[in-house]
């Protein structure tokens, strides 16, 4: 009688399962299980905020991770209450944040085209020392810019402290930076002999960036705008030097005014509506523009 041989024998389905398992949990699983605690510690602060703001106790020690009750109170304080010109805030950081992000963008690509494409004097030393203020936060120059436009508000006050025009001033001064190197590094990857071909058939430089340098450089753009428009619309310090008068504040500066004029504890959940709304802005605008960015980079700098 001839018998099979133990090694022949199929394995226990149970037996592959577990060591599969162990393979896999040793291989892929924890990266996953690393992925998955960074994701709920991260959502963790959203999901308080948004109780917090649909919490119709409004207050700080009502407030629960899982509330349980919803209400939609705190929005409507936002856009009732006399003392809370919300939309007003709303308006006022969109009327900076959009001339300001759209200018800063202009001006950085201006520069970044100057840096990638000609050759002079100082370049190299300029764009050197373009990185090098980036490393100084903005916060240090607080004191230097409120005696400056301090002092220009004595002959100009449309311009000075407390200004919209102002706190645009300080933001487009600041165009030239990150912005500007991003570009730069972008431009550098389209190919000269387009702009060669181009000067052949007669263009200009103008009609060169204008019409095909800026086409082509979409992705980089739409980064750029976003960095520049969520930076504007974020700002705290230098918004709340400039803007005192509370018709006029921005959104974060109006804001932070509800905890510190007003008691903390009761008015935390029209605070986090408040951030809640400006989130959804700041996620619209980056969502809007998502698109711009992966089909620029899936398809590619150069098109035919």
């Amino acid at each position: 009688m001839t018998g099979t041989p133990d090694t022949a024998r199929p394995r226990p389905a149970a037996g592959r399962g577990r060591r599969g398992f162990a393979r896999w949990a040793r291989d892929t699983g924890w990266r996953h299980a690393v992925a998955l605690a960074v994701v709920v510690f991260a959502l963790i602060p959203i999901i308080y905020v948004v109780s917090a703001a649909f919490n119709p106790k409004g207050t700080l020690s009502a407030t629960s991770l899982l509330p349980s009750e919803f209400g939609t109170g705190n929005f409507e304080r936002l856009f009732t209450e006399d003392n809370i010109p919300f939309g007003r805030w709303f308006m006022n950081s969109l009327v900076i944040a959009v001339p300001a992000a759209f200018i800063s963008i202009l001006i950085s690509s201006l520069a970044a085209y100057a840096f990638s494409r000609f050759r002079f004097t100082g370049r190299r030393p300029m764009l050197l020392f373009l990185l090098l203020i980036q490393m100084f936060p903005a916060f240090l120059s607080v004191v230097a810019l409120y005696l400056i436009f301090g002092s220009i508000g004595d002959y100009y006050p449309v311009a000075g402290l407390n200004s919209k025009l102002g706190l645009m001033l300080v933001y487009m001064g600041g165009a030239l930076g990150v912005s500007t190197w991003l570009m730069k590094g972008f431009f550098d990857t389209i190919p000269k002999e387009l702009d060669e071909a181009a000067t052949i058939d007669g263009a200009s430089h103008a009609q060169i960036f204008f019409g095909m340098i800026l086409p082509l450089s979409a992705p980089i753009i739409a980064i750029s705008g976003i960095l520049a428009f969520v930076g504007t619309m974020n700002d705290f310090i230098l918004a709340s030097l400039f803007l005192t008068d509370r018709p006029e504040m921005t959104l974060a500066v109006g804001l932070k005014t509800l905890t510190a004029a007003n008691s903390p504890a009761s008015y935390f959940g029209v605070f986090a509506a408040g951030t809640l709304l400006t989130s959804i802005l700041t996620v619209t605008v980056f969502m809007s523009l998502q698109r711009y960015i992966v089909s620029g980079l899936t398809g590619g700098a150069v098109k035919g």
